[in-house]
């Protein structure tokens, strides 16, 4: 079976395939910021890894007067990474994720391979030590609150859980018999085994028809 997606003059489309491909689609040049979320996605990157490289890339651009990446090089890189460390006083975290920003814009994007990029002033990392709620105080949020959100707070304080894999949990993921959570991975094909703590297990009746009833509402 055969299939042209072209008519003989290789100009028009008819029918359905002109509704597929519109005129203009075939030779139309891909943007440059487009090219970055089809990059980011056929690496499976998470949509906030993308929202975030994107809009790092966005500002480079900015910050260099709207020039084209490809024409620049270690040197851009080098003062946009200062100017967020001395001018924009970022954190350190921030920094480092700029920097892959741009790395992977130069490495999967354009194809080109930074140099070693050095003279680079470091943020700084916070000295302080985080405030943690002691086991007491959290019981008595968790008690406060009730309904989905109760139930995904009890799932992110007792079983250790990220927000955005509380959010992708499906009911089928969760074995009551065995008191554990599967985590995938959606990079890959592995999991993690994760056990219901006893935040979770004080009132094991009651667990199963929190979940329906949450099922039930989102349905």
């Amino acid at each position: 079976m055969r299939l042209f997606l072209a008519s003989p003059r290789g100009t028009d489309l008819k029918g359905c395939m002109a509704k597929i491909f519109p005129a203009g689609t075939q030779n139309r040049k891909v943007k440059l910021l487009d090219r970055v979320r089809e990059a980011s996605r056929f690496k499976h990157y998470s949509v906030r890894t993308e929202q975030a490289y994107v809009d790092w890339i966005k500002r480079f651009i900015l910050f260099h007067s709207k020039r084209h990446p490809a024409k620049m090089g270690a040197d851009e890189v080098r003062a946009f990474l200062n100017h967020l460390a001395s001018a924009a006083n970022v954190a350190a975290s921030t920094q480092n994720q700029a920097f892959s920003a741009l790395l992977f814009l130069y490495r999967e994007v354009l194809r080109q391979e930074l140099p070693w990029i050095d003279d680079v002033e470091r943020a700084k990392r916070p000295a302080k030590i985080p405030v943690v709620l002691t086991q007491g105080e959290m019981r008595a949020v968790l008690a406060k609150m009730h309904g989905t959100t109760g139930l995904m707070a009890q799932m992110l304080y007792g079983c250790g859980l990220r927000v955005m894999e509380c959010v992708r949990l499906r009911v089928k993921d969760i074995d009551f018999g065995y008191q554990q959570i599967t985590i995938r991975d959606r990079r890959s094909s592995h999991f993690v085994s994760l056990c219901l703590r006893d935040v979770l297990s004080s009132d094991r009746r009651s667990l199963p028809r929190q979940f329906r009833r949450s099922r039930s509402v989102r349905s």
